[in-house]
C-alpha cells in the first residue's frame, strides 16, 4: 500500500508527488496516457504563461533553473519563434490581457506591492506543457516517485483506512487517494464530488493551417460581429463561436469545418488548405462543491475548469498542490494539527470561484454584442490608466493572493518576500526542504528554543537581511506563505499561537 496514489501525471499531479515525496512519502501516480508526448502540448497550443506564485513556488523547490536553463527554453519555444518573439518587436511590452485587452509594463505602478523585493524568482513567465512536464517528471523519477502509465482510474472504494482504486485491469490501495485527473475526473465522480457551475457559451478553436491566401486575415486579436480570432502567422489561428459550446467534442475537426468557421468569425473569404493541428475548448466554467471527500481530495482541473482565457488554470492547479502536499504529508506523518488538511478546501475553494469568476467576466466582454463591444470601450480605457493597468497586473499576475489566515500584519497570508539574508543566501533557498521557516533578524534573537519544539517542522535561522522591510521576525509555512509577521519585539507567545495552526510541538 502507498501512503498516496495521485490519478494524472500531468503538471499538477507530478508536482503534488514531489510535493509529498519530499516529505518521504510514498506515491504512486497512475497516468491514462501511455505517451506523454503530444502536440497540443507543444509550440504553440501548449504556451503557458506562469504567474508569479508559480515560479515562486518553482523557485522555493529549487525547479526554477531547469525551467530556465537556455537550451531547454530554446527546445521549448524554438518552433514558435514568429509567434512567441511577437511582443519583443512591439514599441510596448505586453504585461497580459484581459479578455484580448493588453495592459503594459510601462504603465503599472510596482510601488502598490511594498513587499515585493527583487528575486530570482522574477515575475511571470511562458513555457510549454511539455517542458514544464518533463521537467516534474525528470524530478519525480528522482525522488522515488512510482509512475504508471497507460492506467486509467475506473472506480474506487473508500474506508476509513484507506482508498482501495481499481484501473487498468488492477487494484491498487493507498491510504489516500488524490484527483488530478482533468476536468472530466473519473476520481471526483466516483467519490461522489459534485461539479457545480456555468455552462458554455462559445466553442473555441485554435488550429494551426495553411491557407492559399493568408494575407486575407489580418495579424493579431479581433472582435467581430459573429465572435472573435487571433490569427498570428504563419497559419497559427484560435477562434471563439459563440455556439452555445455545440461543436466543441461532438463531432470530428475537419478542414471544412474549420475554413466554415474561419469564414464565420473573420467575415474574409479564406481558403483552408492544409489542417496540421486542431482543438476546440469552451468557457464552461465549473467547480466541486468540496475538494475533499474523507480520504479523496482533488486538485486541478478535477477541481475546477475555466476558459482558458488569460491562462490561469495550470496556476490554479499548481497553486492547489503546493497548499495540499505539506498538509496531507502531516496528516500521513501524525504531526497535522486539527484541521490542518481541511484548510486545503477552506484557502483554495474561494480562490477558484474567483478565477471562475474573473474566466466569466472575460466572457462577458466577449460577447458579439453592442452592449459587450460598448463594456469592451470602456474596459480599454480603464486599463490604458496607470490605476486600472496595476489592478490587472496584479490579478493576472497573482499577486493578489491572499489566504484569510487572521493576524494583524498585512503580510499574513500572502507570499513571503524573498528576504536576502547576511551570508547571500535568500529565503526562497531556505525554503527548498519542504520545511517552514522561522526566521528572525536578530542574530542574537530569543526564538530558536521556540522554533525547536515544533517537531522538526520548523526550521529557524537568525540572520540580518539586506532589506527587513521594517520587520524583526516572520514565520513561513512550507509553502511560502506567511503564518505570523512583527515589526516589534517579538511577542512569544502570538507566535506561539500562530504556529500552533501549522505545527506540532514535539
Amino acid at each position: 500500500m502507498h501512503d498516496v496514489v495521485i490519478a494524472g501525471a500531468g503538471p499538477v499531479g507530478l508536482f503534488l508527488a514531489c510535493e509529498l515525496r519530499l516529505a518521504d512519502i510514498s506515491v504512486l501516480v497512475l497516468e491514462q496516457a501511455e505517451d506523454p508526448h503530444s502536440p497540443l502540448k507543444q509550440v504553440p497550443f501548449g504556451m503557458r504563461g506562469l504567474s508569479v506564485p508559480t515560479v515562486e513556488a518553482l523557485y522555493r523547490r529549487g525547479l526554477l533553473d531547469d525551467l530556465t536553463a537556455p537550451q531547454r527554453m530554446k527546445n521549448a519555444l524554438g518552433h514558435g519563434g514568429a509567434s512567441t518573439a511577437h511582443w519583443m518587436q512591439q514599441p510596448r511590452r505586453p504585461g497580459g490581457h484581459f479578455a484580448g485587452i493588453q495592459f503594459y509594463e510601462d504603465n503599472i505602478d510596482t510601488a502598490k506591492w511594498p513587499y515585493r523585493l527583487q528575486s530570482p524568482a522574477g515575475a511571470s513567465m511562458a513555457t510549454t506543457m511539455e517542458h514544464i512536464e518533463s521537467v516534474l517528471a525528470v524530478r519525480a523519477h528522482a525522488m522515488g516517485v512510482e509512475i504508471m502509465r497507460g492506467y486509467s482510474v475506473e472506480g474506487l472504494d473508500q474506508s476509513d483506512s484507506g482508498v482501495t482504486i481499481r484501473a487498468g485491469g488492477e487494484t491498487f490501495h493507498g491510504r489516500w487517494l488524490v484527483g488530478c485527473d482533468g476536468g472530466r475526473s473519473i476520481v471526483r465522480k466516483a467519490g461522489g464530488v459534485e461539479f457545480v457551475g456555468t455552462e458554455p457559451e462559445f466553442t473555441g478553436y485554435s488550429v494551426e493551417v495553411e491557407m492559399a491566401d493568408p494575407d486575407k486575415l489580418v495579424p493579431g486579436r479581433h472582435y467581430t460581429p459573429t465572435g472573435m480570432y487571433t490569427y498570428q502567422q504563419p497559419g497559427t489561428v484560435a477562434m471563439v463561436d459563440f455556439d452555445g459550446g455545440a461543436f466543441h467534442r461532438t463531432r470530428p475537426i475537419t478542414l471544412e469545418h474549420v475554413q466554415s468557421v474561419l469564414r464565420h468569425i473573420s467575415g474574409a473569404d479564406v481558403t483552408v488548405t492544409t489542417l496540421k493541428l486542431a482543438t476546440t475548448w469552451t468557457d464552461r466554467a465549473f467547480q466541486a462543491t468540496t475538494y475533499r471527500n474523507g480520504r479523496v481530495l482533488l486538485a486541478g482541473d478535477a477541481a475546477h475548469i475555466h476558459s482558458p482565457l488569460g491562462g490561469q488554470g495550470l496556476n490554479l492547479g499548481l497553486g492547489d498542490a503546493m497548499n495540499l502536499g505539506w498538509k496531507l504529508a502531516a496528516t500521513i506523518r501524525g504531526d497535522a494539527p486539527e484541521g490542518l488538511l481541511d484548510s486545503y478546501c477552506t484557502e483554495r475553494y474561494p480562490l477558484g470561484s474567483q478565477i471562475l469568476d474573473w474566466s466569466r467576466a472575460q466572457v462577458a466582454v466577449m460577447r458579439p454584442s453592442r452592449s459587450s463591444r460598448a463594456l469592451e470601450a470602456i474596459m480599454r480605457d480603464l486599463i490604458e490608466t496607470r490605476d486600472g493597468a496595476t489592478y490587472f497586473a496584479e490579478r493576472v499576475w497573482g499577486l493578489s493572493l491572499r489566504y484569510d489566515l487572521g493576524g494583524c500584519h498585512p503580510l499574513v497570508g500572502r507570499s513571503a518576500p524573498d528576504f536576502e539574508l547576511a551570508d547571500g543566501t535568500r529565503l526562497g533557498e531556505r525554503l527548498r526542504n519542504g520545511k517552514g521557516l522561522l526566521l528572525g533578524f536578530d542574530p542574537a534573537g530569543p526564538l530558536q528554543a521556540l522554533a525547536s519544539g515544533w517537531s522538526g517542522g520548523v526550521s529557524y535561522v537568525a540572520s540580518d537581511a539586506r532589506d527587513k522591510l521594517g520587520l524583526s521576525a516572520v514565520l513561513v509555512r512550507p509553502d511560502g506563505i506567511v503564518a505570523w509577521a512583527c515589526e516589534v519585539a517579538p511577542d512569544q507567545e502570538e507566535l506561539a499561537q500562530a504556529a500552533s495552526r501549522y505545527f506540532i510541538k514535539a
